[in-house]
């Protein structure tokens, strides 16, 4: 397309600004357009804008890498819509208004043509995002966020986010959650009162049936869930195809395992320790296939409600 931009390298420069309040309809970010084709942006300090970096597809074939980013009034850095083959890797990020890292399949003209696919987050440190989550994939095929830190959530969020919601593309392909370690994520969420999970799914606006792998990953000190799953309403939309495998779950302030949906998913090699209240919450018809080599969660299983407070736990200490 003549509007795109090819072979575009911003590197070693910094970005401060003065902005005070958000205001979606105004472009007060730090770097925004259509860079692909090639395009790098790297090693820029960016202060005080309204989103770090926001990118508006389609467009292809973008890296962002060794950037800091903090004191955002909304997110550090988000793709929106019909956006392929971006890697944004080894960045830092902190005090954060909205999500952290967002990849927004916004959809407009169809499923196909707007989501982002074919993306990669790694290697990124998430400190502070002060609404929301640290990363988030709203819709989207073929994905992957790995080998990522997210530390201190603080309102309406987790640590990791994947959710059918915010007008975005269904899920299709493989959504990849890998070699991630999220500490002390999740929040209790003042609008539903009860907990959001370190790493959690919301169905909100269609079934989340599409593969989500979680593998190799460490969720320590969880101020609520560890990995939770939840329904929207009015339309009790389920989650499933949900595989989760050599997780590490060190501290949590209720539960393990949160799941308060119908769906299923399946669940190898996953180890829990030091959990506040108990193994699994679960609420609806939600399947757990048992695939070995668990342990520390499977056989303790509440669905009180109101769901428990969480309870003080032993720091985290040995995920290998």
């Amino acid at each position: 397309s003549s509007d795109l931009s090819h072979n575009v390298r911003l590197s070693d420069f910094a970005i401060i600004g003065n902005v005070r309040d958000r205001q979606d309809h105004l472009q007060l970010n730090g770097i925004g357009g259509a860079l692909g084709g090639g395009s790098i942006v790297e090693r820029l300090y960016i202060q005080r804008t309204k989103v770090g970096m926001w990118f508006d597809g389609p467009f292809d074939g973008l890296t962002v890498r060794d950037n800091v980013i903090v004191d955002q009034i909304a997110d550090a850095l988000n793709l929106r819509r019909g956006i392929s083959n971006v890697r944004v890797t080894n960045n830092f990020m902190r005090n954060l208004g909205d999500d952290g890292l967002a990849m927004w399949s916004h959809r407009i003209t169809s499923d196909e043509a707007d989501q982002n696919h074919h993306n990669t987050y790694d290697h990124n440190t998430i400190i502070a995002p002060v609404l929301a989550n640290g990363i988030a994939i709203y819709g989207g095929r073929d994905n992957t966020v790995s080998d990522n830190l997210v530390a201190d959530t603080v309102r309406e969020g987790g640590g990791l986010h994947a959710g059918y919601r915010h007008g975005s593309t269904r899920f299709d392909g493989t959504l990849t959650f890998a070699r991630n370690t999220t500490v002390r994520a999740g929040v209790l969420d003042m609008n539903w009162n009860f907990g959001v999970g370190a790493l959690w799914f919301y169905a909100l606006d269609g079934v989340m049936d599409a593969r989500i792998n979680v593998t190799d990953s460490s969720f320590l000190d969880s101020t609520y869930s560890a990995i939770m799953a939840v329904k929207g309403y009015p339309t009790a939309n389920s989650v499933s195809n949900v595989h989760v495998e050599n997780v590490c779950i060190d501290g949590a302030g209720t539960y393990a395992l949160q799941l308060q949906v119908v769906g299923g998913a399946s669940f190898a090699g996953v180890d829990a320790r030091n959990l506040g209240v108990a193994g699994v919450w679960r609420g609806d018809p939600f399947d757990i296939t048992d695939a070995g080599g668990n342990s520390g969660w499977q056989t303790d299983i509440h669905w009180n409600w109101p769901m428990d407070q969480p309870q003080p736990v032993a720091p985290p200490t040995n995920c290998a």
